[in-house]
This record gives C-alpha cells, sequence and structure tokens, in this order.
C-alpha cells in the first residue's frame, strides 16, 4: 500500500531543509573562508576578492609558521599537555565516579554533596595562584596538569553512565565468581563504557588543546607555552617572531603577510581535533545522549 503524499507535509521538508542548508551554510563557510585565505596572496584577501575561491595561490604563509621555532615549541608543549593531561583527566574521572554509581557504597549521598558543593563555590583567583606556588609547581609542567586534574561536571556524566547502563547483575555475577573492585572496573565495566569514555576523552583533550589562561597565569618560561598562548600573542596582540618575518624587507609586505599567517595559524591548531573527530563521532553522540539522559 503506497503512502499518501500530504501537500503539508511536502511544504514542510523543503521549508526544513532550506533553513538547514542556510545553516550549515553559515557554519560552514567561515572555516571555508580561513581555509582558502590561508593559501591565498594577502593582498587579494584584503582587498575582498577572495570569496568561494583561492586566488593567487601561495604557501608562504605555512612555510614561515613551521619555520618559526615559538610555534614549533607551542606545538609540542600542547600536544604533551594533552595527552599526559587527558590520561590524567579520565583516571581520575574513573576512580571519582565509579564508587560514586555504586548503590550499596554507604558514603555514596555524602561524598557526592561534598563534591558537588564545589561546583558552586571556589576560593577564587588569587588563593588558587598561592596555592600552586606554595606547592612548587609555578612554572613547571605540572602547573598546566595538576589544577584542572577531573572536572566534576564530567564525573557527574561518567557516573550517570555506570549506573544507567551497566545491569546491577552484572557486578554482583562478577562478585560471585572472585571479581575484585579493581578487576570488575578495568575487566567489565571499562570495556562497555566506551561511549562515555570517548566523551569525556573529547572534552578534556579539546579543555587541553585550547587552554591559554592556566598558561598566562602561571607560565613566564617561554619554553613551557603551550600553542593557544602563541597563537593569543600573534592573533590578538599581533606580536610575531623575528624569524617569521625576516625575510620580508617593506613595512607592507610583512603586514601582508603578517595576515596570511594568522589564517594559516587557526588551520594548524583546528586541524588536530578536526581529523580526530569523525573517528569517535558515533560513541560520542551515544555517550553523551545516555549519559545526560538517564539517570
Amino acid at each position: 500500500m503506497k503512502r499518501l503524499i500530504n501537500a503539508d507535509d511536502v511544504i514542510f521538508d523543503v521549508i526544513n531543509y532550506i533553513l538547514l542548508s542556510l545553516v550549515l551554510l553559515i557554519i560552514i563557510y567561515p572555516l571555508y573562508f580561513i581555509i582558502i585565505a590561508s593559501i591565498s596572496s594577502p593582498l587579494e584577501v584584503l582587498n575582498g576578492n577572495v570569496i568561494f575561491l583561492p586566488k593567487g595561490i601561495t604557501l608562504d604563509a605555512f612555510r614561515l609558521i613551521f619555520k618559526d621555532k615559538d610555534i614549533l615549541t607551542g606545538y609540542r608543549n600542547t600536544i604533551l599537555y594533552t595527552v599526559i593531561g587527558t590520561f590524567i583527566n579520565i583516571m581520575m574521572t574513573i576512580f571519582a565516579a565509579y564508587p560514586l554509581s555504586r548503590k550499596d557504597w554507604v558514603g555514596r549521598k555524602f561524598f557526592t554533596f561534598i563534591l558537588v558543593l564545589t561546583m558552586f563555590f571556589s576560593g577564587g583567583l588569587i588563593p588558587s595562584y598561592i596555592l600552586i606556588t606554595k606547592l612548587g609547581i609555578y612554572n613547571t609542567v605540572w602547573a598546566m596538569l595538576i589544577p584542572g586534574a577531573v572536572s566534576l561536571w564530567n564525573v557527574i556524566i561518567t557516573r550517570t553512565y555506570f549506573s544507567s547502563s551497566i545491569p546491577d547483575s552484572l557486578p554482583e555475577a562478577a562478585f560471585i565468581d572472585g571479581c575484585s573492585n579493581l578487576k570488575l572496573l578495568f575487566r567489565i565495566i571499562l570495556p562497555l563504557s566506551k561511549p562515555v569514555l570517548a566523551v569525556m576523552v573529547l572534552f578534556y583533550g579539546v579543555s587541553h588543546w585550547n587552554s591559554f589562561f592556566s598558561a598566562l597565569i602561571y607560565l613566564n618560561n617561554r619554553k613551557l607555552f603551550p600553542l593557544q598562548l602563541i597563537l593569543r600573542e600573534i592573533l590578538v596582540q599581533n606580536k610575531f617572531s623575528e624569524d617569521m618575518l625576516v625575510e620580508e624587507e617593506s613595512i607592507l609586505k610583512r603586514q601582508l603577510v603578517a595576515e596570511s599567517i594568522k589564517y594559516g595559524l587557526i588551520i594548524i591548531a583546528s586541524a588536530p581535533f578536526i581529523a580526530i573527530y569523525p573517528l569517535i563521532q558515533k560513541y560520542f553522540v551515544k555517550g553523551i545522549m545516555v549519559g545526560s539522559i538517564k539517570g
């Protein structure tokens, strides 16, 4: 039996596709423009001639970017902070969320209340700065890793996933077979929690990759600066390394090349997570929906 076509449904679908296409264009075009502007002649970009296609194609901006030692050092530091920091975050989140998800744990409600309380009250920037200084981790790698070792909001999402997606009969059966809590966690719970773990990796990874405020407050050694702090100097304060523009003699040409470098830096800074996200998208969607709705 053929489905009757309703005129109202057709009109709705047409309007829906038009609106969604406009939204997609609004989101995609700025990213596309940055890409074509980074490989176009800076003069063409400033004159407004680059709209849909690149003009005067050149890769000078990327050549100068990868020549700059500060950017390469910042890139290396950011990768280091992101990888190590995300690992610390995931382990801390798991070890906090697992006991809170156990309904048979006596102190579950009390510790949940204490942890949630910290979401509404904090010491502030000055006490945090004093604490970092007193701990002796000021101007060290640990100043970028320890202060944000765990996010309570992510602990709550992970705890909700553990308690709502893992049936109670599974831990009970494991304990009957002589399984310890650590074996239960690492051999049963975590393999079944790939969606929420993918969400946590993405959340923490993006947070570390985009972080610049902690470095701005706790670091003064340029060799420890993350990429985002270098980008801040270039994009906001217009501070360029002398090595980057040493080949450009005239002031006008330096300004043109500087504009092109800015677009190239945005691409280089965004490329890793743009490449990684499609690989974990299916886990991300499933994890964020289950972890936030159920419970």
